[in-house]
């Protein structure tokens, strides 16, 4: 099992949630996050302005905002990881900066509250 965090754009929500539920991934959560990557930032004039100095405060303007993003959490079996990061970049990929991140983490168990399974069983 893994569990795979993706951070996509807000506005491609949507189309996200369905393209992996046509590939049978229904399961997720869904936060509002904000974020930025690194190429958005020069980090000369960032440090400059955490000193203080105004023309660096200046010229910083928009490029050290946090951005509206969604993160999506999901947790599927060794079999689905490729096709569901396959899909996340299909549906995500702009070919510009802001496009997103993909995390994939391993994940050791799982239990449904509901009944008590252990195991893959429990994300399913």
């Amino acid at each position: 099992m893994k569990e795979i965090i993706a951070v996509v754009r807000m506005n491609t929500m949507n189309q996200t949630k369905q393209a992996l539920t046509k590939i049978g991934i229904d399961s997720m959560f869904a936060h509002e996050c904000q974020g930025r990557g690194k190429g958005l930032v020069d980090v000369k004039i960032l440090s400059g302005a955490k000193e203080g100095h105004e023309e660096a405060i200046a010229l910083l303007g928009e490029k050290g905002k946090l951005y509206a993003k969604r993160m999506l959490t999901m947790v599927v079996s060794d079999h689905n990881v490729e096709p569901v990061i396959q899909t996340l970049i299909e549906t995500n990929q702009t070919g510009k900066p802001g496009d997103g991140k993909i995390f994939i983490l391993p994940i050791s168990n799982a239990a449904r509250v509901r009944t008590g399974e252990i195991g893959p069983k429990a994300i399913v």
